[in-house]
């Protein structure tokens, strides 16, 4: 799997306000989106993108806008899904 690189999150007063209904901060999307645990391709062209923000996981819809530029679809605290994910993934890199 190649790995995204995030140079850029793409923001607009519709997704600031979709992210805040699940409880996201903009603070906390840049802050997964700079420091990501994994990601793995989505529908329609998209990316879920999946990280830490202290205790809480959180994951990140993208769409990819240009080279290293995503537009947040969505972000929410992550499923029971992508956090088990997110634990192998933490479990393999610090082994």
């Amino acid at each position: 799997m190649t790995r995204i690189k995030i140079k850029r999150l793409i923001w607009d007063d519709w997704n600031k306000e979709h992210i805040t209904k699940h409880g996201v901060t903009e603070n906390e999307a840049e802050m997964v989106g700079n420091s990501f645990i994994y990601h793995q391709r989505s529908y329609n062209q998209r990316y879920l993108v999946v990280g830490r923000v202290g205790p809480r996981i959180v994951s990140l819809v993208l769409a990819r806008e240009g080279s290293g530029q995503y537009y947040v679809v969505s972000a929410r605290d992550a499923d029971k899904k992508e956090r088990r994910k997110l634990y192998e993934k933490e479990k393999k890199q610090n082994s």
